[in-house]
């Protein structure tokens, strides 16, 4: 039996917590992610259930990767704005959010970069059917799936504002 793996997979952005779950079952199944790439994940054999994954998007940071390593985490990889932790799972929970008003920024910066591209196909769509251009379709479509992804982040964040006004 091989130690190494790597598996395509693809996940939408706004699906980011599926895309950790599974990362977590690997774990607990005894595959540890080594290394990421688009729709790429490099896993090696490990003791079943060894490591908690985490991912987040953040800006390129080596101030926070230095805080993370202090706390017992990993850096495994970055693709684009999402970077990947692993601790051991012996050190206890490991959570990337501190509290809820950080936890809602994580997600409003993912709405945010998803309404951008959202908007940018719009424009683009737009313009190309507007000059004839036979694509302009397409980025209609991906707009609409933007703004689909859009809508579930909208979900997400106004679920957890509910959640802060219940606290408070």
């Amino acid at each position: 039996m091989a130690n190494r793996m790597t598996i395509r997979k693809w996940f939408w952005v706004w699906d980011y917590e599926k895309e950790e779950r599974w990362l977590n079952e690997m774990a607990e199944s005894g595959w540890a992610l080594v290394g990421v790439g688009f729709a790429t994940y490099h896993f090696e054999q490990c003791e079943p259930g060894e490591y908690i994954i985490r991912l987040e998007m953040h800006d390129p940071d080596s101030s926070y990767l230095s805080f993370m390593e202090e706390t017992g985490a990993e850096y495994i990889g970055r693709f684009m704005k999402w970077i990947f932790f692993r601790r051991k799972s012996e050190l206890g929970a490991f959570d990337l959010f501190s509290d809820l008003d950080s936890k809602l920024n994580h997600l409003k910066s993912i709405h945010r970069m998803v309404l951008m591209f959202g908007a940018a196909n719009l424009c683009i769509g737009v313009g190309n059917s507007l000059n004839a251009t036979r694509v302009g379709w397409l980025n209609l479509l991906v707009c609409a799936l933007l703004m689909y992804g859009a809508g579930v982040m909208k979900g997400k964040i106004d679920y957890l504002e509910g959640e802060r006004m219940l606290r408070e």
